[in-house]
């Protein structure tokens, strides 16, 4: 599964896929009560993998009572943190509880570009936060998104994160979701710069051998939906006020977890991949881009 625990973050990312910034909490995000209830019930239907993403979950004053949940029941983590909240103290609890994942996010090899890109962030923390995460044996992967703004510093920061300690280098297209999509003439790399982009990470992955993985996501968010349509992945997404979603930029709540359980949640999700409204949508997406304005809406399915 994958969760936002909250819609708040402390940056204001141009190519943010959720919309999110410091004043971006949504009133109606669950509690303490209901998360740790929720993440009880993942680790009691045996869920391997829970990945959290935002907002910023280590914001969050209760993600810890949620991560020890799910550890103690045998769920493992993967963390998508800017990296700015992760101080000793912090540092020492996730070595407790051994995140099979922690990613950070870094766009550039240089202050300048990274902040332009990410304004609220602080390079040089997340630059001490990925050696740190390195030097205490957590294994941290840089997440890097390609824009017109730093795809001419793509292989210099996977240098960076491989001198840094970095395991893996996590890149893919720039989704056409949120303020990306918003600012898309903007932000977006030509289909041209995106390869070249490419050629040039590869080119550093064999330099490195194996000292720093190189891992592209292969789709756009367009091909991602239209091959989900036809195979959907065993994974739901819960947004911070516990609705359940199919896919980040699918509008559609298939359930909700204040009122149904995990388990049925799950049932509820699976059914909705087949219905007529999501299919519709993610046809009709392909040549009016229009639609993945709604990706961070919640609708209901009347023909569930």
């Amino acid at each position: 599964m994958a969760w936002q625990l909250t819609n708040r973050c402390s940056c204001r990312c141009l190519h943010c896929c959720e919309e999110s910034g410091p004043e971006r909490a949504w009133k109606s995000e669950l509690s303490r009560d209901e998360a740790v209830r929720i993440a009880r019930e993942a680790a009691e239907m045996g869920i391997p993998y829970a990945a959290f993403g935002g907002g910023e979950p280590l914001g969050v004053a209760h993600v810890w009572d949620v991560f020890e949940t799910l550890v103690s029941g045998g769920t493992l983590l993967k963390i998508e943190t800017d990296g700015l909240l992760i101080d000793e103290r912090a540092l020492a609890r996730l070595k407790e509880l051994k995140p099979a994942s922690i990613q950070i996010s870094l766009d550039g090899a240089a202050a300048e570009t990274h902040e332009a890109l990410r304004p609220g962030s602080r390079f040089r923390d997340v630059v001490k936060t990925i050696d740190r995460l390195a030097r205490a044996g957590l294994e941290p992967e840089a997440v890097f998104i390609p824009t017109k703004l730093n795809a001419g510093e793509a292989a210099q920061t996977y240098e960076l994160a491989s001198s840094l300690g970095a395991r893996v280098f996590v890149t893919g297209p720039l989704m056409r979701l949120g303020r990306a999509a918003l600012d898309w003439e903007r932000l977006a790399p030509s289909d041209e710069d995106w390869r070249a982009c490419v050629a040039a990470l590869k080119d550093v992955e064999s330099r490195l051998g194996n000292r720093t993985r190189l891992s592209v996501y292969p789709w756009d968010i367009l091909v991602e939906m239209k091959t989900r349509l036809d195979s959907p992945q065993a994974m739901i997404l819960v947004v911070p006020d516990g609705k359940v979603k199919l896919l980040n930029a699918l509008p559609f709540a298939a359930a909700d977890l204040r009122k149904v359980s995990l388990a049925s949640a799950w049932e509820m999700a699976k059914s909705a991949w087949s219905s007529p409204e999501v299919r519709d949508f993610i046809l009709r997406a392909q040549t009016d881009r229009s639609l993945l304005a709604h990706a961070n809406e919640c609708w209901s399915l009347s023909s569930r």
